[in-house]
Parts: C-alpha cells; sequence; structure tokens
C-alpha cells in the first residue's frame, strides 16, 4: 500500500499553527509515513516547535493574518506561488479561510493539479452588510480555485448548495464528517489519570453538592456566552447549588464580549473562567452538563470530545452541531441565540439526569462506532489516492 504514493508531494495549509495543532494533529503524520512527502505551511506562532515535533514534517512559514489586510495577503499569495513552483506539489489541501483563498488560488496560478480546500465553518453564517457580501465573495473565489471542496459536514454541504458558493460535483463530505475525527483513546474515562483531575477539580473548587454546566470554546460573542451567561444567572436563581465553567481565551480583538457579561465572567464566584488547556477531558469529566450555544460551525471536535467522554449534551441548532446531536435522543438542541429554549432544556436536564445520561450514553456509541481518527485519517488518504489515480 504504501509504494503508491512514495515520492508524491503533498502541501497541508493553515492560517496559523494553532489550526495544525488543534485541528488536525497525527494527520500529517500519518501521511507522511504512507509514502507522501509532507510539507506544511502556515505564520509562525507559539505553537509551531510542537506541531513540528508532533508531526516530524517540513514547516515552511508563511506570515499569513486571520484579519482582512489586502497588503500583507497580497506578499503572502506571491511567496506561496513561489514555494509551490519550486516544491512542485502533487496535491494541496488548505484548512481555515485565508489559507483556503491564498493557497488556492497560489495553487491554481502555479499549476498544482489537486487543489483541495476543508471548510469547517464559516464566519459569513454571523456577519450582515458589506462584510457579509465581502467574505461571500472571497468563499466562491476560494472554492472557484479548488478543484474540491469538502465541508466537514453534511449540513454545511447543504448550506452551500442553498447559498449557491459552487457546484455540487465539486463538493464531497469524507465519511460521515469531522476534519480529524477523534482519538477515543484519549477521550475515555477509563484512561483519566486520578491526580490530574483531582488537580483539575481543585482549580474549580469542585463540591459534589454543586451542578457544574461546562462550556469550551473562545469566550467570544459568536460562540453565544452572551446568552449562556444569562440563562445562567436566571437558572442559578432557583439553583443556588449550580455552576458554570467557561473554558477557553478571551478575543477581545476580533469578538469582544459586551461590558455586562465580562463582569459577570470576572467577578460572579458562581461562574469559574478557565484559560485555555489541555487538559479538557478532565474537566468533562468533572461536569454533569455540556452545554454549547455556538452561533456558527464546521463540525465541532469538541461535541465529539464531549459526547466520547460520556457527558449529556444541550446544544445550538447549527450546522456542524445537528450532525451531531440528534434532539431527544442524544441530546438536546434548542434555536440559536434562544435564551428561552436554552433555559427550559436546560431545566428539564437538571430535573430529570436519568434520561440526559441515557442520551449521552447513546451518542457515546455513535461516536466510537463513526468517528475513529484513524478511519478518518485513511478515507482521506483513500481520497487522495483516488484523486492521484493510484491504485488502493
Amino acid at each position: 500500500m504504501k509504494e503508491n504514493t512514495t515520492h508524491k508531494k503533498l502541501i497541508r495549509i493553515t492560517t496559523v499553527p494553532m489550526a495544525l495543532r488543534y485541528l488536525l494533529p497525527g494527520q500529517m503524520q500519518f501521511m507522511q509515513q504512507n509514502g507522501f512527502e509532507v510539507i506544511m505551511i502556515s505564520a509562525d506562532g507559539p505553537e509551531l516547535q510542537e506541531v513540528i515535533q508532533n508531526e516530524q514534517c517540513r514547516h515552511i512559514i508563511v506570515p499569513m493574518t486571520r484579519k482582512i489586510t489586502p497588503l500583507q495577503d497580497l506578499k503572502c499569495l506571491w511567496q506561496l506561488i513561489k514555494i509551490f513552483r519550486k516544491e512542485k506539489p502533487d496535491i494541496v489541501h488548505s484548512h481555515t479561510p485565508k489559507a483556503g483563498l491564498l493557497g488556492m488560488l497560489a495553487a491554481k496560478i502555479s499549476g498544482v493539479k489537486i487543489r483541495i480546500h476543508t471548510v469547517a465553518g464559516m464566519p459569513l453564517m454571523v456577519e450582515k452588510g458589506a462584510k457579509l457580501s465581502l467574505l461571500k465573495f472571497i468563499e466562491k473565489l476560494t472554492y472557484s480555485a479548488a478543484k474540491q471542496v469538502w465541508p466537514n459536514s453534511n449540513s454545511l454541504y447543504q448550506y452551500i448548495v442553498d447559498h449557491k458558493f459552487t457546484a455540487p460535483e465539486k463538493l464531497h463530505v469524507i465519511g460521515k464528517g469531522s476534519t480529524n475525527g477523534i482519538n477515543t483513546n484519549r477521550f475515555n474515562r477509563a484512561v483519566l489519570q486520578q491526580n490530574i483531575l483531582q488537580e483539575v477539580k481543585a482549580s474549580i473548587g469542585y463540591d459534589p453538592q454543586n451542578t457544574y454546566l461546562l462550556c469550551i470554546g473562545r469566550l467570544v460573542a459568536d460562540k453565544g456566552i452572551v446568552e449562556l451567561v444569562n440563562v445562567f444567572l436566571s437558572l442559578q436563581q432557583n439553583n443556588p447549588a449550580l455552576r458554570l465553567v467557561l473554558v477557553g481565551d478571551y478575543e477581545e480583538e476580533l469578538d469582544p464580549l459586551p461590558a455586562a457579561t465580562m463582569e459577570q465572567v470576572k467577578n460572579n464566584s458562581n461562574i469559574l473562567h478557565i484559560r485555555w488547556t489541555q487538559q479538557v477531558e478532565y474537566f468533562m469529566a468533572t461536569a454533569n452538563y455540556f452545554i454549547f450555544p455556538s452561533h456558527r460551525e464546521g463540525f465541532p471536535n469538541v461535541l465529539l470530545q464531549a459526547g466520547a467522554m460520556q457527558l449529556p449534551i444541550i446544544c445550538s441548532r447549527i450546522a456542524g452541531n445537528v450532525d451531531i446531536v440528534t434532539h431527544q435522543q442524544t441530546g438536546l438542541i434548542f434555536d440559536t441565540a434562544n435564551e428561552t429554549q436554552m433555559k427550559e432544556l436546560a431545566t428539564f436536564a437538571l430535573n430529570d439526569p436519568g434520561k440526559m445520561q441515557s442520551m449521552a450514553d447513546s451518542l457515546h456509541q455513535q461516536i466510537v462506532n463513526n468517528y475513529q481518527r484513524e478511519n478518518m485519517w485513511q478515507n482521506i488518504l483513500s481520497a487522495y489516492k483516488s484523486l492521484l489515480n493510484l491504485n488502493h
């Protein structure tokens, strides 16, 4: 099997190394072990050395930005064209909006035949006015330069078709969705280390008499944090032992929270804010419920992780979430940004933990069956091979 891809060159490109680190861990090394020469491209960043060490693949820095920076973007486009002309890759595969736009355009200009862009959520889903028009144009431009577009969920596929961003024949969902599957050896209650679990419990002042609602993700308006804090404050009036644990960092530059919400997160002793951590599975093992009110996602890893940890889920009705959770079968789903529904479902969950656990157990089984990380990698490898017209 390995000789089929020998000497084929694969470039994987993301805007920042954080995406290589958290969206795709293990995938580049797997492709390299299966005969590809893999080159990673991203801007510089704190995660870069760890990525190179973990993946054991070559990396080239191109200083892309996550914002709209026309002059810098043109410089990066030219730099990518020079890299692609020199390296002559067989496949360029991009993730994240900016890397997708610049990577796909540069690959097309450089004559790379196999150009793949993975879509894992779209910022435009929550934009309005001139910025929405600009983001739509960028999205269509990226897709037109790509040979194939891989939405990472069926509902995202449908969104792209409904909004006519590209022809349906360009679109392919790999497996049942997801970008990298899930490492069920890590997200597994049976393998947790008790000493780390105790440290995590100590960090939130854990008390078994309390009930813990957990939300993991950036602390931005896009993630539904404003509604979540409002609903929590309302629920707390009748449930004094309720606690909200928020794990994630602020992004004050890109999407700041309103002052009133920030005030509660910082000063309300019943809201426990933990900076981003590598120990999310331990927070999941400590919590009673996972609540995920995000306004837009592609195919959220964090729901797969919570599901793998058998943690009951309450989430918003958005693309990605609805591909993982089925309402009243494997979790509860409320309409996006609807505080009344979120509160009703959270109240139901608090009153019937047995029913919630039974739904969580059903979801756990589905995740183990459908989203193992190694299966996802094999599916992507097969897709590469068929695009290269290699024998399977």
